[in-house]
């Protein structure tokens, strides 16, 4: 399998992207206050296994309070409580293909920190569906992803996206560091921006896409505006 996908392959993508959408649901049906982050992990394993994927497409994040903070958490032990950010990163294989999507979910209020947080990693991930084009080098597809967030005074220490396919992580690279890569119609990869405070809080929001003559389209469809459950 090259970085270009066929069709079908971008088809299949596409099925396992929506498994991950209906694991979204399924999370926010049964999260809440006394769980657990191992709680929550389990369930979504639970989940796609019942639901027809082979594996996890890698280990499930999944971070409350403080630990959302962290790009790469492991669950832990760690209850989850009331007015809690709770940070998931998660996917499945299905049909040799995997899924990879993040969303950033409050239980109870959230500050007005963290809606301001929330709202530039929103605006940062449609600006760059909105603009990445076919022809556009994948440092300048980073880049439509991170200028609003770095013009604020923030920044996060990793790419837009990555490739994804039969595995989690592929070519393209979607970094400002990469300007050798152009990108072209029907890569699929990952557009995630994302904003983490040190001993705070983070948030991410991460969905796969497929770059078409029109543009990017995404393969997830779960709601990215603020979730308060």
């Amino acid at each position: 399998m090259g970085i270009v996908k066929t069709d079908e392959e971008v088809k299949l993508l596409e099925e396992a992207a929506l498994l991950g959408d209906k694991c979204f649901d399924y999370v926010c049906d049964f999260i809440r206050p006394g769980m657990t982050e191992i709680d929550v992990a389990k369930k979504i394993y639970d989940f796609f296994v019942k639901n027809g994927a082979s594996s996890l497409s890698f280990d499930t994040i999944v971070g409350a309070g403080i630990n959302s903070s962290q790009i790469h958490s492991t669950p832990t032990e760690k209850i989850i409580q009331d007015k809690d950010i709770v940070l998931l990163d998660f996917g499945c294989v299905l049909n040799n293909y995997c899924s990879d999507m993040s969303r950033t979910i409050f239980i109870g209020a959230p500050t007005e920190k963290q809606i301001q947080i929330y709202n530039l990693v929103l605006e940062a991930h449609q600006t760059a569906v909105e603009n990445i084009r076919i022809g556009d080098k994948a440092s300048i597809a980073d880049m439509y992803g991170r200028k609003n967030i770095k013009n604020a005074g923030y920044d996060y220490a990793h790419s837009l996206g990555h490739g994804i396919g039969e595995k989690v992580h592929e070519e393209p690279v979607v970094s400002y560091k990469n300007d050798q890569t152009v990108l072209e119609k029907n890569m699929v990869f990952t557009i995630e921006p994302g904003i983490y405070l040190e001993n705070e809080f983070g948030v991410r929001i991460e969905d796969a896409a497929v770059l078409t003559s029109k543009g990017v389209k995404l393969l997830s469809h779960s709601n990215r505006n603020i979730v308060v459950l």
